[in-house]
């Protein structure tokens, strides 16, 4: 019989490309706190602090590469028999790059723009500015990073809970458990096998099934042979 899956990976999955996670121990990213770069009101207060945050960031993918743990997944993409969907809480591009196709960027991609004027979504490769004008509309001083920020909601959300509630399994790559949404996914599929593969144990280890404890790019390729197997 086929089964379905859902997996959730966060930032320990793209850590080990050597992308900085959102924050370190004392809650910060280059410095800057998290609501005076990652919300609606800062970007209002200070779009010029917000856009040079986000332009680093940007900048950064091109210094990095898709490790064992996103190669490992795309491949259990393309074998995976029953229905399979990738849902990531980064905002980078490197699950992509991987070759991920069932795939749901929850809050939004660094190489993606918003044009609040217009509503459009854009790729964007480069600099954003206040000075930059929306290629469909062509007004100016109204793009933002197509980031789901702190206080709004995800993207996909009533996609990802109706595969939550059909998935015969629900594995956790790389996640805090400090985030919701996102952290109380492994409460909405009671009837799945859950999986969580981590460095250490999160805020929400106790609602698995199952542990795979060490670096992600060493335990899901694996893990997915395992599966595979199975």
């Amino acid at each position: 019989m086929k089964k379905n899956i859902v997996i959730l990976t966060g930032a320990g999955i793209s850590a080990e490309s050597g992308l900085k996670t959102f924050r370190d121990n004392n809650g910060l990213w280059e410095n800057h706190r998290v609501e005076d770069v990652a919300t609606p009101e800062a970007f209002a207060r200070n779009p010029e602090l917000v856009h040079r945050f986000y332009n680093l960031r940007r900048l950064q993918l091109n210094e990095v590469e898709p490790n064992a743990a996103h190669k490992a997944l795309a491949e259990l993409e393309k074998a995976w028999q029953g229905d399979f969907l990738l849902v990531s809480q980064n905002v980078d591009d490197l699950h992509k790059r991987a070759g991920s196709k069932k795939l749901l960027n929850m809050h939004g991609q660094l190489r993606s723009i918003w044009c609040t004027s217009c509503d459009a979504k854009m790729n964007w490769e480069n600099e954003l500015t206040q000075t930059n004008e929306c290629p469909r509309c062509r007004v100016k001083g109204d793009l933002r990073p197509d980031i789901v920020w702190f206080g709004e909601m995800p993207y996909y959300m009533d996609e990802i809970y109706e595969a939550l509630n059909f998935c015969d399994y629900f594995v956790a790559i790389g996640t805090s458990g400090n985030v919701y949404p996102a952290a109380g996914f492994v409460q909405m599929c009671p009837q799945a096998h859950k999986i969580e593969i981590n460095k250490d144990a999160s805020l929400v280890s106790s609602y698995f099934d199952e542990q795979w404890i060490g670096p992600a790019s060493e335990q899901v390729p694996t893990w997915a042979r395992k599966i595979l197997n199975s």
